[in-house]
């Protein structure tokens, strides 16, 4: 079984996410057979079509990122019933021009994170709607809504609920079994 490079996607661009927290905890607890980064969104200009035929230098890094990825796992906050503006933007330059879709065919999976209690239901939701048009099969068991992320970590960001680390961890198992899949 070969090593898999994973791109973690993190919808929230806040300095203490706890979105990144979980992030960094299902990247911790990943098995062998996944190598998981997190890729940066935060500093991509909007997409633009005007831009197509001569592309900033940090989408063209993005896109070859994503592009050299074997699958990908979205870590998102709910932002007004959808994902993060700099989520979709990310999206949606990795998807452009048409027909170059850097997405294609490659599975992922979501973690939704948020402060509220239905853990970020229609983030979750909604990215897998996109994901399915940009032909990314996104793992459908189990799923993952962490509500109250904030009584989940210490001050120095360790996860301490041995639950929700529990949970995570068979998580990520259950993505590295997805992944090999394709």
């Amino acid at each position: 079984m070969s090593t898999k490079k994973i791109a973690v996607l993190v919808g929230s661009l806040r300095k203490e996410s706890y979105n990144k927290k979980v992030a960094l905890q299902l990247i911790k607890l990943a098995p062998e057979s996944l190598d998981l980064e997190i890729v940066e969104i935060g500093n991509l200009a909007h997409y633009s079509e005007d831009t197509d035929n001569n592309p900033p230098k940090e989408w063209t890094d993005f896109r070859n990122k994503i592009k050299s990825a074997d699958g990908f796992l979205f870590v998102t906050p709910e932002y007004n019933r959808s994902i993060p503006g700099a989520l979709k933007n990310a999206i949606d330059v990795a998807s452009r021009p048409y027909g170059q879709n850097a997405w294609d065919g490659k599975p992922g999976a979501v973690v939704s994170v948020t402060l509220g209690s239905i853990g970020a239901f229609g983030a979750n939701h909604i990215l897998r709607q996109s994901m399915v048009f940009l032909n990314v099969p996104m793992m459908q068991q189990p799923e993952a809504y962490i509500g109250n992320a904030h009584t989940l970590f210490d001050d120095q960001g360790n996860l301490t609920n041995e639950h929700t680390k529990k949970f995570l961890h068979s998580y990520i198992d259950a993505f590295a079994k997805w992944v090999e899949k394709f």
